[in-house]
């Protein structure tokens, strides 16, 4: 069973454009979330999930795994729902970019959960 943790990451937040790569303590929120997300167990891959270049070169230059995406998505599971029309895996767990302290065992138990 294949697990992708997919990271939506959008620069057009009408509230906050650019928010993925806000810098916290030096590095952009989209790094943080990664390396969190890093630590999951239950995850055999991380894709950071976006429409808008700055961020996929970010990524590329970082070695975290990208993959643009359209830019008519209303929300990250849209966003999502693209990367699992695109890239096959057996679950896909959605896992929130702006959420820079997010608890990898959090990811864990969601995907525990699914299997």
């Amino acid at each position: 069973m294949s697990v992708l943790g997919v990271i939506p990451a959008r620069w057009a937040s009408s509230r906050f454009p650019g928010k993925p790569m806000a810098l916290i303590q030096g590095r952009p929120m989209i790094q943080h979330v990664w390396e969190r997300a890093s630590g999951a167990r239950a995850l055999d891959e991380i894709l950071v999930a976006t429409d808008d270049q700055r961020i996929a070169d970010f990524c590329d230059d970082n070695s975290m795994a990208v993959m643009l995406t359209g830019s008519d998505h209303v929300t990250g599971t849209d966003r999502l729902a693209e990367v699992a029309e695109r890239q096959a895996a057996n679950f896909y767990i959605n896992v929130q970019g702006d959420e820079p302290l997010i608890d990898p065992q959090a990811i864990d138990d969601v995907t525990e959960c699914l299997l």
